[in-house]
């Protein structure tokens, strides 16, 4: 009976972050936080009654969403913004691994750890760990590490930089650019970007997506320079590109060049609908959701397996580039136009 509570209760409270935002407008700058928190909770107090379901498929949902995300973009506007940041996103990627290396080596992390963390950090959370894992020959025990580090800060991220955004009276320009160089996983910054508001979200999105395509070239430097290779073995080229990048363009393409494919303006029962817009909207509720179960993966047992250094060792990385890209948006030293 007991097991049947925790279940119909995890269900409701699944099903109210997508509907309670959908229905209800003024709840939609705060959900993706409580999201994050309410799945947390649960998941620490109570335990996640379909951990073995939301750990398998969180991550294809949260693509789900973005491409559905892309279907509410003008692609013109999304390579525009991609190419404003790509030489902040280079900075900050060899920042981020070069001062993670340094600090990991100062805390004498063992090496996988400290790239895991370096790469998580520096490009995109959890996929970038996925993706260099297997290049690293990492154990699971540094893989698992690694991962509950970057999420744990991911979660704080998401709550704390609104507030500072708002603090520092940030345009959504600014506030886009902000989450896409800062915060680690793209769920996060597209949570970030739904509480700021519409053009941060879009910023935040198309910034970030390009940041992620760095996962390439810098699991191709791994390969060759930092993955370790046994006696008269050769040395393996890996890499992949998360399908939903490809799969956002795409949608923001058939928006942009065949929006009669969506159905786009057609009438419905009296009712002028935007198919595109319908899509994306649908995706951020979704979105919310998803992050419920993402905060719900995050045991107790995750957390007694962290330990100190690995934490200090992503809370000074994450600090110094938050904090750094925070005062050079804020000097205008990096150019945010829209």
């Amino acid at each position: 009976m007991k097991e049947i509570i925790r279940k119909t209760v995890y269900l409701l409270l699944a099903a109210a972050f997508f509907a309670v935002p959908c229905f209800w407008k003024p709840a939609r700058d705060y959900a993706p936080g409580l999201a994050v928190i309410a799945g947390i909770i649960f998941a620490v107090t109570w335990g996640n009654p379909f951990k073995e379901y939301t750990s398998k498929f969180t991550s294809t949902l949260l693509g789900a969403t973005i491409v559905g995300m892309g279907f509410g973009m003008d692609l013109m506007e999304v390579l525009k913004a991609g190419a404003n940041g790509i030489v902040y996103t280079i900075i900050g990627i060899c920042a981020g691994i070069g001062l993670g290396v340094l600090v990991g080596k100062w805390l004498k992390l063992s090496r996988d750890t400290m790239y895991l963390i370096s790469v998580g950090t520096s490009i995109c959370g959890g996929s970038a760990i996925a993706a260099a894992a297997p290049v690293l020959k990492a154990k699971a025990h540094d893989v698992a590490i690694a991962s509950a580090t970057v999420f744990t800060l991911n979660a704080v991220a998401l709550l704390v930089f609104p507030a500072v955004g708002h603090a520092l009276d940030f345009t959504e320009n600014q506030f886009g650019y902000w989450a896409a160089l800062a915060i680690h996983d793209t769920s996060s910054v597209v949570g970030a970007g739904v509480q700021y508001g519409e053009k941060a979200l879009e910023v935040a999105t198309t910034v970030k997506l390009a940041r992620a395509l760095w996962i390439v070239p810098v699991t191709l430097f791994l390969s060759f320079f930092v993955a370790p290779v046994a006696e008269g073995e050769k040395r393996a080229v890996k890499f992949k590109v998360p399908w939903f990048i490809p799969g956002f363009l795409i949608a923001a393409a058939i928006v942009t060049w065949l929006p009669d494919l969506l159905g786009s303006e057609k009438a419905i029962s009296g009712y002028v609908i935007d198919g595109g817009k319908w899509l994306k909207n649908i995706s951020k509720f979704v979105m919310v959701t998803t992050l419920f179960l993402i905060g719900s993966n995050l045991s107790r047992e995750k957390l007694k397996e962290l330990g100190v250094k690995p934490v200090i060792h992503g809370v000074i990385l994450w600090v110094i580039l938050s904090v750094t890209w925070c005062c050079a948006i804020a000097a205008g030293w990096v150019n945010c136009r829209g």
